[in-house]
């Protein structure tokens, strides 16, 4: 079997490090405290929640975990159905699932089957802000009044920012605050807009959770674990193989895995430098067209920029004189836009250090492509 996973929930025996990350969080939430995971996307924040929930899966006395995937939520309604579907993914049992129906008293949700997978989907109607406050409320009161410990994981808590409407931030603060039998991982990868949830004064979740920043793996670790993998499927990877993947993929945990899987799926027994080559070749060959529709999304100077950015690998100095002439990208004040801009979109990822901020394509699959660009 390839021992490089590519979905989030991932066996022990083929998660790569993480201890101390994992031994954080579980301390934080042994010691009452909520969590906030901040890492940008695909650094493995979600394959770290699930890692964190197996571990504790394993005491005698397991507290009951749910995660709850909101990104592709875009209003209180949606939160709302996908929070729901995710108890009842847990509860299961359809005796559970029909008293927790019952919890939520007059306002029932219309319930469907995923035709892919089975599981309950979930949809309210409602007619006033009072019954999404009402399901809101007997959600968290359901969860509060189960007979053990309970912890939430909310992913890409951020989206709730973008409800229109009733202030879903101030009114989630004021539901969990009283709340003493469960706890939350409240995860994020827009880590400006997370950081001002939890650090601004003027943020109902000022201070509510203990904050904690998910950073890459380490690259001897990453190499170590890697060369592992290999060797107990019976097969071998070259020292110079394994660099040039962590180069190439800096060490970013999706594009690392992605490459990995290529790779191992390629060679019968022994991985060297021309088969990494080829899998990393083929990846780019078929987001080809993906790649190719981005640029339809932006602007000629947007893409440029994005371009100019991806052959230095890193820009410290995105307005610096230097910079700016070497890719005809002109004046500082345009290109502090389009830089604002394309960190808004995601294209661009934004990195404070001691010294300022450096920026590079977020998506490394991305911006290997376009340094290939003419």
């Amino acid at each position: 079997m390839n021992p490089f996973y590519l979905i989030p929930h991932t066996p022990d025996p083929y998660f790569c490090d993480r201890k101390r990350d994992t031994d954080d969080i579980i301390r934080f939430l042994d010691n009452g405290a909520n969590v906030t995971l901040i890492s940008p996307r695909r650094y493995g924040k979600t394959g770290l929640i699930y890692h964190v929930f197996d571990k504790l899966s394993e005491r005698k006395k397991a507290p009951e975990l749910f995660y709850v995937d909101i990104y592709a939520t875009g209003s209180v309604d949606e939160f709302l159905a996908v929070f729901a579907e995710s108890i009842a993914k847990v509860l299961k049992k359809e005796s559970l699932v029909k008293s927790f129906l019952k919890f939520l008293g007059s306002i029932r949700p219309v319930i469907s089957q995923d035709p892919f997978t089975s599981e309950p989907k979930f949809s309210f109607t409602f007619q006033t802000d009072a019954e999404r406050r009402y399901s809101l409320k007997a959600l968290l009161d359901y969860l509060e009044k189960r007979p053990g410990k309970v912890i939430v994981a909310i992913d890409e808590f951020q989206q709730i920012r973008n409800y229109e409407g009733m202030s879903m931030e101030a009114l989630l603060r004021t539901y969990i605050q009283p709340l003493t039998n469960v706890q939350f991982i409240f995860s994020g990868s827009r880590k400006h807009v997370m950081a001002d949830m939890f650090t601004s004064e003027k943020s109902p979740f000022y201070e509510s959770a203990a904050l904690y920043t998910l950073d890459k793996i380490d690259r001897d670790v990453y190499a170590g674990f890697i060369t592992d993998q290999f060797k107990k499927q019976k097969k071998s990877i070259t020292t110079e193989a394994v660099d040039y993947i962590l180069d190439w993929t800096r060490c970013h945990t999706f594009y690392t895995q992605s490459l990995c899987n290529r790779v191992f799926s390629a060679v019968k027994a022994e991985a060297g430098l021309v088969d990494v080559l080829m899998g990393a070749d083929a990846i780019l060959r078929e987001n080809h067209d993906a790649f190719l529709e981005r640029r339809s999304l932006l602007t000629p100077r947007q893409w440029k920029f994005l371009i100019a950015v991806a052959k230095e690998g890193e820009v410290s100095e995105p307005t610096g004189a230097a910079f700016l002439q070497k890719y005809g990208l002109g004046a500082p004040s345009t290109v502090s836009r389009l830089l604002a801009s394309l960190v808004e979109k995601e294209l661009l990822m934004e990195t404070k250090t001691l010294v300022g901020n450096d920026y590079c394509v977020y998506n490394v699959f991305l911006s290997r492509w376009l340094e290939r660009l003419k």
